[in-house]
């Protein structure tokens, strides 16, 4: 199932979607995460179920500002499940990079083809439309270092 979008909401409904069907992995390329909410409520309970029953997130960012600033639940999240949880920060080499994507269980994806727009698209049970953007996760993990724990606001 493809689906696109071009507003927030329905990005954000994509996204919620994406989590609602994630059973083992999360991994979220951003440049800062602002429109994915990760500080709300709702978003922060459907994380938390993920990561109780055994699930594995990974963020890689440009850079955590947004995060420590606006999004106090997720740093709460950060500190209870940081055996769950990896956040990697992009060296300056990377920092031009301008897409965005979730990927749950290599097999559902959201993505917008820049962060600065919200034009995109949802892919569901469709593991050869995650593999690219999967492959390029890897390689911008591969390359960046840890930038984000709970400590950083003295949690």
């Amino acid at each position: 199932m493809n689906a696109s979008f071009d507003t927030r909401a329905a990005f954000q409904q994509q996204l919620g979607e994406v989590w609602a069907r994630a059973r083992a992995t999360l991994v979220m390329f951003d440049p800062d995460f602002t429109l994915f909410r990760l500080g709300a409520p709702d978003v922060d309970a459907a994380l938390r179920r993920f990561l109780l029953a055994g699930g594995r997130l990974r963020l890689a960012l440009h850079d955590p500002a947004h995060l420590e600033r606006e999004a106090p639940r997720f740093l709460r999240l950060l500190r209870d499940h940081a055996h769950g949880i990896e956040c990697r920060r992009t060296p300056r080499a990377l920092r031009a990079l301008t897409d965005s994507f979730c990927i749950a269980d290599d097999l559902h994806i959201v993505r917008r083809f820049h962060s600065d727009h919200l034009r995109g698209e949802a892919v569901f049970d469709a593991p050869q439309q995650t593999e690219l953007s999967r492959l390029r996760f890897d390689a911008i993990w591969a390359e960046s270092q840890a930038g984000m724990q709970a400590s950083v606001s003295g949690l």
